[in-house]
C-alpha cells in the first residue's frame, strides 16, 4: 500500500484544548529513537520517492522527459547504518532543455546539512529550552549558533513563505510565530511518530524553491 502524501492540515489537526506541550515533550523524548529506527527512515524515503514520482510523471514544461539526476548528500544527525537512506536528494534533469526539477522532500529541509527531522525537533522547545531537546542537540552535535539560525528561520523567514501565508488562517486558535515550530507540531494528531510524519509532509512544499 502506498503512503498517502496529499494530507490537508484540516485532516490532521488536534482538537483545541489538547495538551500540546506534553505532546511536544513526548515527541522530543522519542525522537532519538525515531532517528535510529530503520522503519521510520524507510517510511520517509518511500514518501520522498512518491513525491519524486509525481514530478517525473508530469514531465518538463518544455515537454521533455525527466531523468533521474540526484544530488549527493552527506547529512548530519544521521546514524551510520541509516546513511544510505539519506545519501541523495531525489532530483531530475530534462532530456531536452536540461533544466532541473527537484521534488519536495520529507527527509531534507532545503539545503540544510541536518535532517529535516532534526531541524524540527531540536527547534521545538515549548516554553524555552528543555532538557530533552538540549540532549538531542548535544547528541546530534548541533552548535548553539546553528540552533539560533534555525530558530530565526522558523520565526522570521518561515512565516513569509507561501505555504504559511496560505495555511496559517486554518489553525484555530492561531499559531504564534514566536512559538514555531513547537506549537505547530502540537496541532497534528496521532502518536508522536504519526504527528511528526504529518508535519514533515505538510512542510514539504518549503523544501523546493518558490514555495
Amino acid at each position: 500500500m502506498g503512503v498517502r502524501i496529499d494530507r490537508k492540515p484540516e485532516g490532521t489537526l488536534s482538537p483545541v484544548g489538547e495538551s500540546g506541550s506534553s505532546k511536544i515533550r513526548e515527541t522530543i523524548r522519542v525522537c532519538h529513537a525515531l532517528l535510529e529506527a530503520p522503519k521510520f527512515s524507510a517510511l520517509l524515503l518511500r514518501i520522498d520517492h512518491e513525491l519524486a514520482e509525481q514530478i517525473r510523471s508530469e514531465g518538463c514544461r518544455c515537454g521533455g522527459a525527466l531523468h533521474r539526476a540526484d544530488y549527493p548528500r552527506k547529512p548530519r544527525g544521521c546514524p551510520r547504518e541509516l546513511r544510505p537512506d539519506y545519501s541523495s536528494r531525489l532530483s531530475f534533469c530534462c532530456a531536452e532543455c536540461r533544466k532541473r526539477a527537484t521534488s519536495k522532500s520529507v527527509r531534507f529541509l532545503g539545503r540544510r546539512v541536518y535532517l529535516a527531522l532534526a531541524v524540527v525537533l531540536v527547534s521545538a522547545q515549548p516554553g524555552g529550552p528543555t532538557p530533552a531537546a538540549a540532549r538531542l542537540g548535544h547528541v546530534l552535535g548541533v552548535a548553539g549558533r546553528t540552533l539560533q539560525r534555525w530558530r530565526g528561520w522558523w520565526r522570521e523567514q518561515f512565516p513569509l513563505t507561501p505555504l504559511w501565508r496560505a495555511a496559517c488562517a486554518r489553525f484555530m486558535p492561531p499559531v504564534p510565530t514566536e512559538a514555531l515550530p513547537g506549537e505547530l507540531l502540537e496541532r497534528f494528531t496521532g502518536a508522536a511518530h504519526e504527528a511528526l510524519t504529518h508535519l514533515l509532509v505538510w512542510l514539504s512544499p518549503v523544501t523546493v524553491r518558490g514555495r
